[in-house]
């Protein structure tokens, strides 16, 4: 009687209600780009805490690309190429970059002829404001400008970001 009470309890919510029932989204299918969401992050070798853990990640904030998907858990790559899984409540959605090669400039406008704002090194990570073409506005250590893409990893070629 009391599952019964609870089925029709359920579907007058969703009648009623029906913003709470899509509160709860599908997994995006892969691959996307999301960031770490904390400071220790453990990377486990298969989707679940019985998988060893094989690194541990210890940078807020790092981008990460999501290549596959179990249940919670989301395959992840790193900007190095390393692999693993991590639990969806480790991961944030804003988008982040981290700059790659050699040191780069901080454009104040998209094009190389653009005067810079500042010089950034490998390895800094920094926000993912928007894209336009070849060109990305980030924000770094509270300094905003662009990089060309290929002078980071955290986007695709030719994705639009807003």
């Amino acid at each position: 009687m009391r599952s019964v009470i609870r089925g029709a309890a359920l579907a007058a919510m969703i009648v009623l209600f029906p913003a709470a029932a899509s509160a709860v989204e599908e997994p995006r299918k892969p691959p996307y780009f999301v960031s770490l969401g904390a400071s220790e992050v453990n990377l486990r070798t298969g989707p679940g805490v019985r998988y060893p853990i094989d690194w541990v990640y210890r940078r807020r904030a790092l981008p990460v690309e999501v290549i596959g998907i179990f249940d919670h858990w989301r395959q992840i790559r790193d900007w190095q190429g390393t692999e693993g899984w991590v639990h969806q409540n480790m991961l944030s959605q804003r988008r982040t970059v981290i700059v790659t090669g050699g040191q780069r400039l901080l454009r104040r406008e998209p094009g190389a002829e653009s005067s810079a704002v500042a010089a950034v090194e490998p390895g800094v990570v920094g926000r993912l404001r928007s894209c336009s073409g070849e060109w990305c506005e980030v924000e770094i250590g509270g300094q905003k400008g662009w990089l060309a893409r290929q002078e980071f990893w955290g986007t695709y070629p030719s994705e639009a970001v807003e």
